[in-house]
């Protein structure tokens, strides 16, 4: 029976995990990123799931492995592995993957201090700052974010009736303002939070069809943001992103701050070189930035920028046997036990 070994660095941007596999990742066909996550979500989503959930990690786990690039514009190529699966883009997963790939030389940029990344859901660039050979920071310029939809009524089990935009920052986030039974985020309990997403997500998805206008197989809401008034000194405002099936983002959310900003901006409360500082369930923060505006098929968009910082917990040889019989991982919810697929022989 075979082993699968993987060598990672692990750390955390602001709390959320990153797991960079930096060695033992499957070779991918495609050629883009887009096409060659196709390639593992057909052929190697198990390997997704086995590094990501128990008993090799938790329900807020997220990671990213490197590739080559397609692009010669780029320097590398990465693909997201997360609990909420593989999704185009991570914000607080790129700040990670790049603090983590510089600190530990798996990459070596075209110009010092900015990477270039192709991501599946297009390029991405990272800039950073170093102390010695720490990064002490790092800017992504995010891919085009855009208000996909406004002012959705549903009906939540927990909150009664509600009102959410839908908005895009590398994934489609359902944004929720406090409003009747929600008052906002750090007035209710996380547990309701944590009850309420998954169905909030699934009937938002049955009533409604979300599409990106220039990609039509990135679709349907991934991420629920809940949000409400800051409470550190200087933030703009709070929010908690629910994701995969149970897990609250520790982090503000890279990509969440990003539609956050173009939801703002779409409804004339963020203007062109505007900062938003967002905070997170355990009060880190993310600062963003609208670079600019420009337009996705025919929706008025912005270009974002976000800010935050990451830090190396350790490296880690992590082996995927195939005599264990929960070799891909498991999950223990509320409906019971789920234990994820093994590759076909």
């Amino acid at each position: 029976m075979a082993r699968h070994t993987f060598f990672c660095v692990d750390g955390h941007t602001c709390g959320n995990p990153v797991r960079l596999v930096a060695g033992g990742g499957p070779r991918l066909e495609g050629s883009s990123m887009f096409e060659r996550r196709q390639h593992f979500l057909e052929n190697f989503d198990w390997i997704r799931t086995g590094l990501m959930y128990e008993p090799r990690g938790h329900d807020m786990m997220s990671g990213a492995i490197l590739y080559p690039p397609t692009r010669e514009d780029c320097d590398t190529g990465v693909l997201y592995i997360e609990t909420s699966g593989c999704l185009p883009m991570c914000g607080h997963g790129t700040i990670g993957t790049v603090t983590m790939a510089v600190e530990e030389g798996l990459v070596t940029p075209k110009v010092h201090g900015s990477l270039r990344l192709e991501t599946p859901a297009g390029l991405v660039v990272a800039d950073y700052e170093q102390d010695g050979d720490t990064v002490t920071s790092v800017t992504l310029t995010n891919v085009a974010s855009f208000l996909a939809a406004e002012n959705l009524e549903i009906e939540c089990e927990i909150f009664g009736p509600l009102t959410v935009d839908v908005a895009y920052g590398g994934n489609f986030y359902a944004i929720v303002e406090p409003q009747g039974a929600f008052a906002g985020v750090g007035s209710v309990d996380v547990g309701d939070l944590l009850a309420a997403s998954p169905k909030l997500r699934s009937a938002l998805n049955a009533a409604y069809e979300i599409v990106h206008p220039e990609n039509e197989r990135i679709r349907g809401i991934s991420h629920i943001m809940w949000t409400g008034p800051a409470t550190v000194e200087g933030a703009d405002a709070r929010n908690a992103v629910f994701y995969g099936d149970k897990a609250i983002d520790r982090s503000p959310c890279g990509t969440g701050t990003s539609a956050r900003m173009a939801q703002l901006h779409a409804k004339g409360r963020l203007k062109v070189g505007d900062t938003f500082v967002h905070e997170s369930i355990i009060n880190s923060l993310f600062i963003g930035g609208v670079k600019s505006e420009t337009t996705v098929g025919n929706a008025r968009a912005i270009v974002p920028t976000v800010s935050g910082r990451a830090y190396k917990t350790g490296t880690s040889t992590i082996t995927l046997d195939e005599r264990d019989p929960y070799m891909t991982g498991f999950q223990v919810a509320g409906t019971g036990v789920t234990r994820f697929p093994r590759p076909s022989s």
